[in-house]
């Protein structure tokens, strides 16, 4: 979970997937994007009842991408889940996602089932550039993704561990996924309003982003080779 300036929001949010995965073995990863509110301290506070709870912190502010990469490099296992950290994903949507991912008969290939948040919560001018942004998206990068702005997904560590990095990229990650020969599955989540603090992003601030981040992702497609799996001879 990448968190930056969320408190009132981060620990509540620990304590939802603790009692939604309980009986489960996991751990949490929470990576504090140099926050400049209580974040960190009410983790910290949140660690004598929640065990499993791992806190990191970076020492500069470094973006949500860069959150996202930290904890799945800091993570143990070979499947990781990601929220974000704002509340607004819900928890209980982990278990079906990761029941998707794992399924008896499911594709070889496939690497990451992500969220689509069916009923956004979100004022009406974010939820219309959102649409515009994710139609253009998917026209140009064709990767299927319907919502490629939700935070939870679950995948495969060493799936996302193989795809380039760059700021941004976690808006990205179904077309990478693809890029490296990977399969990516939908499923609708819910969605919910955010209770604390404010959102980091603007309308223009992601069109910004977006316009360099989607020929850049075009250009990374464009020039990958697919070697279709390796052999290694005895």
């Amino acid at each position: 979970m990448p968190v930056h300036d969320e408190a009132g929001n981060a620990a509540n949010l620990a304590r939802e997937i603790a009692a939604v995965l309980t009986g489960r073995s996991f751990e949490m990863v929470f990576v504090d994007d140099c926050s400049r509110d209580d974040t960190k301290a009410e983790l910290a506070a949140a660690r004598a009842e929640l065990p499993m709870l791992r806190v990191v912190g970076h020492r500069a502010n470094a973006g949500q991408s860069r959150a996202v990469r930290t904890g799945v490099m800091l993570a143990r296992a070979p499947i990781v889940g990601t929220l974000d950290g704002d509340g607004q994903n819900d928890p209980a949507d982990l278990p079906a996602l990761y029941a998707r991912l794992t399924r008896p008969g499911a594709p070889e290939a496939l690497g990451m089932v992500a969220g689509r948040r069916a009923r956004r919560q979100d004022s009406l001018a974010k939820r219309l550039a959102s649409r515009i942004a994710n139609n253009v998206r998917k026209r140009l990068l064709n990767d299927g993704a319907d919502d490629s702005g939700s935070g939870v997904k679950v995948f495969k560590r060493e799936a996302f561990l193989r795809l380039p990095y760059f700021d941004h990229m976690h808006r990205y990650m179904a077309a990478l996924m693809l890029r490296e020969g990977f399969t990516v599955e939908f499923l609708d989540v819910n969605h919910r309003a955010r209770g604390a603090g404010r959102s980091k992003y603007t309308n223009l601030g992601r069109l910004a982003a977006t316009a360099t981040d989607l020929f850049g992702v075009m250009w990374l497609r464009s020039r990958a080779r697919n070697p279709q799996g390796m052999d290694e001879l005895p």
